[in-house]
């Protein structure tokens, strides 16, 4: 018997979900919260869910709300395409179809309990990052320090600016933001997200590094995290970008032997040393 027959759910077939609340983030960033209307959503920081919209088609999104959250999920969504362009529109009340929750690679949950987090964000990476920093604030006691470096291109392209303030304020987090091109509104740091890594206080080499951001930004990133001479096997890659179907079948996200929506979207970084282009 198949795995389609054998599992709960078919992960081909899209299952209703109802829009809880809509909101714009930006021009180009749609906050959704959804519930699925079978009742039945479980996940772990780092899985994707595949959503569509009937006689457009569907697109794959990362979840951006930790599992600790049990009244549904959230998902933020950029506007650059036919199916996204229809979830921009989609408003409270509405149906939607949900895939998932797929992806096999996710974060490191259970190894990172103890240890000390830096999270590195850039622009859009942070609504990733964000089910995963969320999950370890819910709980606390089981983490380490927790560092979040935050870049954005300017003022207005800023996300969660909410939860981000109320991290800064946390006594146990170190929360350090920057911006590209700053404006008459921005009195902080600036410049790109490498530029506040000299600036973190924990120990690199003997922290859990998780990245995520638009695809230039990782090159630098990594030769910044060379210089304090942080093992590859501790820091976490999300390749989201890549993907497309997430089940392995279109080969949009395939890189030799690795489907990114498989075997990802995080990856550590030491299994990606023979896929020089994955990065």
């Amino acid at each position: 018997m198949c795995q389609c027959c054998t599992e709960k759910k078919d992960i081909y077939l899209p299952q209703l979900a109802t829009v809880v609340k809509a909101e714009a983030m930006n021009v180009t960033e749609r906050y959704l919260r959804l519930s699925m209307d079978d009742g039945q959503f479980d996940y772990i920081p780092g899985q994707f869910v595949e959503v569509s919209v009937a006689g457009i088609g569907e697109a794959p999104i990362t979840i951006t709300s930790s599992p600790t959250q049990k009244d549904g999920f959230e998902l933020v969504i950029r506007k650059i395409g036919n199916v996204t362009n229809a979830v921009h529109n989609l408003q409270q009340g509405a149906k939607i179809g949900i895939r998932g929750p797929l992806g096999d690679g996710t974060y490191p949950v259970e190894e990172a309990k103890g240890k000390n987090l830096v999270f590195i964000c850039g622009g859009i990476g942070l609504v990733p990052q964000r089910a995963f920093i969320n999950y370890v604030l819910d709980n606390r006691d089981d983490y380490g320090e927790v560092t979040i470096l935050q870049g954005t291109k300017c003022y207005d392209q800023r996300l969660f600016v909410d939860e981000v303030a109320a991290w800064e304020k946390r006594d146990d987090v170190t929360m350090l933001e920057t911006i590209d091109e700053p404006d008459d509104c921005w009195k902080g740091n600036v410049g790109v997200v490498t530029k506040l890594i000299p600036k973190v206080k924990t120990d690199l080499k003997s922290a859990v590094v998780l990245v995520c951001g638009p695809p230039v930004m990782y090159k630098f990133v990594l030769m910044s995290l060379e210089e304090y001479d942080v093992p590859h096997s501790n820091i976490f890659l999300n390749l989201e970008r890549k993907m497309k179907c997430g089940v392995g079948k279109c080969g949009h996200c395939q890189i030799n032997d690795v489907y990114c929506c498989m075997d990802g979207p995080v990856f550590r970084y030491s299994d990606l040393a023979t896929l020089p282009e994955a990065i």
